[in-house]
């Protein structure tokens, strides 16, 4: 468990959820005699960092006190000073760590700290900052975003029934529940499947100070109609289309015309290579990707290897028959290759049951990577 103050500062990093992108939740106290005498939140980019917040509201009092940070402090000058020479300057005695920074350029600010007088701990807290940052680690560290695959299904583990009806079996708090995801990620995927089936918008609708994340269809042939809803939503957060070269120069033209991008990238298996969308997605800064797709795209995520979370609503419903599940072909063959899932999360939302997990290989990856004794290598960039 967490120490209080460190509690504290997780917590006030959690308000940043959905607003820091592409940087990542950081929370900072300032504790003098047992007491917080100053505490702050990264807001976003450009903005303070969570450390510097903390020690200005602290003020004189942050002079021989502790300071309590969910992520290393940074060393850099970036859009803000570095903040190892806010907390020298503020003569602090000592600085509790949750995780190390693991980015090359803006880690390492405990060398920094050290040197100058000023000892680190690290350690406190550390799942719990893991855990919230999971999808900036995934940028630093692989260079692609933080993937979780998202379902409906019923209690028999159907997405459809064996006439194929799938829209909205699920409850009205259930959907209102996938706004909100939608609202703090980057972008939602699905595939071409899925939009001809249900022509489906993708945008955040029903939650009050909610963001639209980036749409995003996979379409390997070019069959997206440009009167395709996901392109008319009057929405500022712009659609892309991944297809290959099987697509047609026309269809391009068309969709950039319905006010959509059209990225072109190779093909696995007469298939979208899905290395090379997370890449390109990952470029553009997107670090928390939300699979919306049915179970062919889940299948093809699980298989390569891409998929790093799990949630899924549960609906008081039973399909049977040879309904489709929700993870489509290759699957996995013997137990032992099967991915297993940990940190499992399960409630109810009205009728349905909320269930999610993190693939039990991404969390070891990332936590093995963001111990104090890891390197500091990286695909991304922290502004």
């Amino acid at each position: 468990m967490p120490s209080r103050p460190m509690q504290r500062a997780l917590e006030l990093a959690g308000r940043g959820r959905g607003r820091t992108h592409p940087n990542p939740r950081v929370g900072a106290v300032v504790v003098q005699d047992g007491r917080i005498v100053g505490e702050g939140y990264h807001h976003g980019p450009g903005e303070p960092h969570a450390e510097v917040l903390a020690l200005r509201a602290a003020g004189r009092a942050a002079r021989g006190a502790t300071l309590y940070v969910t992520l290393e402090p940074c060393r850099h000058v970036g859009r803000t000073p570095p903040c190892t020479d806010a907390i020298v300057a503020a003569g602090v005695r000592r600085v509790v760590v949750a995780v190390p920074d693991p980015h090359p350029v803006a880690g390492g600010g405990a060398t920094v700290l050290t040197q100058a007088g000023v000892p680190v701990e690290f350690g406190d807290g550390a799942q719990e900052a893991l855990a919230l940052n999971l999808p900036f680690f995934s940028w630093v560290i692989r260079g692609r975003p933080w993937v979780t695959l998202k379902a409906a299904m019923s209690a028999d583990g159907r997405v459809a029934t064996v006439g194929g009806e799938s829209k909205y079996f699920t409850s009205a708090e259930a959907r209102r529940h996938v706004h909100r995801v939608r609202s703090r990620v980057d972008a939602v995927v699905v595939g071409i499947g899925t939009v001809l089936a249900d022509d489906p918008q993708l945008t955040v609708r029903d939650i009050p100070g909610g963001r639209d994340p980036v749409r995003v269809v996979l379409d390997s042939t070019g069959r997206l109609a440009p009167t395709a809803r996901v392109l008319h939503t009057g929405s500022d957060a712009p659609t892309l289309v991944y297809t290959t070269d099987r697509a047609p120069v026309a269809f391009e033209r068309a969709i950039f015309s319905a006010g959509g991008e059209v990225v072109r990238v190779g093909a696995r298996g007469g298939r979208i290579d899905l290395v090379e969308v997370l890449r390109d997605l990952g470029e553009r800064g997107l670090l928390d990707v939300l699979v919306e797709g049915g179970p062919t795209v889940h299948g093809s995520f699980l298989a390569r290897g891409l998929a790093d979370a799990w949630m899924a609503y549960l609906a008081p419903m039973l399909f049977g028959g040879d309904a489709p599940g929700p993870v489509g072909p290759p699957g996995f063959a013997r137990l032992a290759s099967a991915p297993r899932l940990v940190r499992l999360e399960s409630r109810r939302i009205g009728p349905d049951v909320y269930y999610a997990g993190v693939m039990e290989s991404s969390w070891k990856e990332l936590a093995e990577r963001c111990s104090p004794a890891s390197s500091r290598t990286s695909a991304g960039s922290r502004p």
